[in-house]
């Protein structure tokens, strides 16, 4: 296990926009961080550079106790101690199952009992024992990407980084393979980068969140913070279902605010340093309920989910996603009422 850090790390590409931009980033000894956004963000860059297979244009990298970028240093990807679990799986089609995981013990010249008995324990901690001789071809998507796990296990390495390893998965599969990541983070201890677009991955699985934009860390925080609590409006619109809305804040005390928005004064959920005045709100779906008392919006659309009914109502321009309950009938064009029942503040940035 191993901390990484990045220090105003930065690349820029031909055309001269950042990719990644000045970015500054501590990852915990044992931590799984996910780092989320939505393409074009920057995140595989920042991946990439972690690994050694981009070179920063500015900044400092540093993994464990020693700086693998900086100026002029740069420390190839062999030589870092990283393990890398792609998105397309990596795999070598003319080798079986326990080449493929040995493949890294083999280069570094581990043969005989040691790469037998290393190989052995990394495909039994994915499940994988008894595949040892099948073809990547003779295995579905997710005993791929166990594979890709196991070769990354037999590494030993300091810090593992995904990029991407559940998109090409059907919704099934990825809800077990998600599993598997947690076991095998709690298993191993690795330090973990998960770098997703997916906020149900990213959420469900990491320690802590970066969200990314424009080649910058936005907010970092716990998944909980982050759902709750946005900084920005993007991060408000990314993350869960949320509306953005103008408002205004008339009065704080202790953690809520008198906040006036959609037409109607409500009780809102604020920073300890928010300020009265114009400001925006993040309205959730279960912030939002049908009322008999609150502003009338219309429903533009609606899906059936399961357990309830989501729809979107839409009210002055703004689109409202809210959840019906399975007693609760609207169809597209009725009306109802808006009760809102919490919310977030999103605090104004400079």
């Amino acid at each position: 296990m191993a901390t990484v850090s990045l220090a105003t790390v930065s690349r820029r590409f031909a055309a001269g926009s950042a990719a990644v931009d000045a970015v500054d980033l501590d990852v915990r000894h044992g931590e799984f961080l996910a780092v989320l956004g939505p393409s074009g963000s920057g995140k595989t860059t920042l991946l990439r550079l972690v690994a050694g297979f981009e070179r920063p244009d500015a900044g400092r990298i540093t993994i464990g106790d020693r700086i693998v970028a900086d100026g002029p240093l740069f420390v190839p990807p062999e030589a870092r101690r990283i393990g890398m679990v792609f998105q397309s799986y990596a795999l070598w089609p003319h080798m079986d199952v326990r080449r493929n995981v040995g493949y890294p013990l083999a280069v570094q010249g581990i043969t005989g009992a040691a790469y037998a008995d290393r190989v052995a324990k990394a495909l039994n901690a994915v499940g994988l024992t008894g595949y040892e001789t099948r073809r990547p071809a003779e295995l579905s998507g997710g005993q791929r990407q166990r594979v890709a796990l196991a070769r990354c296990l037999v590494m030993e390495p300091a810090v593992v980084l995904l990029d991407e390893p559940l998109a090409n998965l059907d919704v099934h599969l990825r809800a077990l393979l998600q599993a598997e990541f947690t076991a095998f983070h709690r298993a191993t201890g690795a330090t973990m980068i998960y770098v997703t677009h997916d906020q149900t991955e990213a959420l469900g699985l990491a320690d802590r969140v970066a969200v990314m934009d424009q080649g910058r860390i936005v907010q970092l925080a716990s998944p909980e913070e982050l759902y709750r609590a946005p900084l920005t409006p993007m991060v408000a619109r990314f993350v869960g279902r949320g509306a953005v809305i103008p408002a205004i804040v008339h009065t704080v005390h202790n953690g809520r605010a008198d906040v006036e928005v959609l037409g109607r004064r409500a009780q809102l959920r604020v920073a300890p340093d928010q300020a009265t005045g114009a400001a925006l709100v993040c309205l959730r779906p279960e912030d939002l309920a049908v009322g008999t008392n609150g502003p009338v919006a219309r429903v533009a659309r609606k899906a059936f989910q399961g357990s309830h009914v989501a729809i979107e109502a839409r009210l002055d321009g703004a689109v409202l996603p809210m959840h019906l309950g399975p007693d609760q009938a609207a169809a597209l064009g009725d009306t109802v009422g808006i009760d809102i029942r919490d919310g977030w503040v999103i605090p104004a940035r400079d």
